[in-house]
């Protein structure tokens, strides 16, 4: 069995069987690729369906000495998966990493910007903005405020539609991780920004495999990822906030700032997408005073 086919066996696998994303299984991939290029650089002849646990404990070893603990730690749990997949389908007999250790790294606390801050941002961007007789200052208003206000993934936002808009019922449809939808509250400030865009958005001309997409490009097409961090980089350079922002910036703070106000966890979670409540718990870190006021607010022996 060539490693080609089982690379691409294994992505079918990641696509069909759990409902991967195109990046997800892009980076499953890319794990794959660096092993590969481990192989191919040090002349290692063992056939690469029948790497062994010290092939692969080299292989870790140098690759850690160029990345960190935590993409180190990503790396093996990808090979991991993969591995366990030709087990599965019968290509091989054990898993070679099912004895190497992942580097404790601790949980990684989300950052979260201030009420303040976000002001900040918003009042930054240029409304006046356009291109080819464009306006994208009132797009880029409209992105900001649905990332902020509905807690999304830079993922969802670029693919959220048209259609899967019900102002009227005061939600929006969202299809985050492994093609789960949830539906996600929008308040009426964040309708009136979207429903401005939308109407600059009937004067593109929009290309057939974007009729429905919400957010946009000049040229009618679906805007990218690295796109979307292009326009927040920009904004933050020029309002002077001196801190680190990201699409995903504002989904911590929508969610830290939900239970600063005093919002249930659950539906923090619910809102957010997350599978498990473990991986929203991570938000109680945020404000532990606002936990003192919960209990001198709610205990009847406060």
């Amino acid at each position: 069995m060539k490693w080609s086919q089982a690379i691409n066996d294994y992505k079918h696998y990641l696509q069909i069987e759990r409902g991967l994303s195109s990046n997800s299984i892009e980076n499953y991939g890319y794990d794959i690729k660096k092993l590969i290029s481990y192989l191919e650089d040090h002349n290692i002849k063992t056939a690469p369906i029948s790497i062994d646990n010290e092939i692969i404990k080299q292989f870790i070893y140098t690759i850690s000495k160029s990345i960190n603990p935590r993409s180190q730690a990503r790396l093996i749990s990808g090979l991991r998966n993969f591995f366990d997949y030709l087990v599965f389908e019968n290509y091989r007999k054990d898993n070679p990493l099912d004895l190497i250790e992942t580097p404790k790294i601790g949980r990684k606390l989300p950052d979260a910007l201030s009420v303040e801050d976000i002001d900040l941002l918003i009042n930054t961007i240029d409304l006046g903005y356009e291109y080819n007789t464009i306006n994208l200052g009132e797009r880029n208003r409209a992105i900001i405020e649905t990332l902020y206000s509905c807690g999304l993934r830079v993922s969802e936002l670029i693919e959220l539609k048209i259609s899967d808009l019900f102002f009227d019922e005061g939600f929006i449809k969202v299809t985050g991780k492994g093609n789960k939808q949830r539906f996600v509250p929008i308040g009426d400030s964040t309708q009136k920004y979207i429903n401005i865009w939308k109407a600059i958005r009937n004067h593109i001309d929009v290309q057939p495999n974007s009729k429905d997409i919400l957010f946009l490009n000049y040229k009618g097409k679906k805007l990218t990822r690295a796109m979307i961090f292009t326009i927040i980089k920009n904004l933050v350079e020029k309002s002077g906030l001196r801190k680190t922002v990201s699409p995903h910036t504002f989904r911590h703070s929508f969610a830290t700032h939900l239970l600063q106000n005093g919002a249930d966890l659950r539906a923090i979670q619910m809102m957010l997408g997350h599978e498990s409540i473990t991986t929203t718990e991570v938000y109680m870190h945020v404000d532990r005073s606002h936990l003192s006021d919960v209990l001198n607010k709610f205990h009847p022996r406060k």
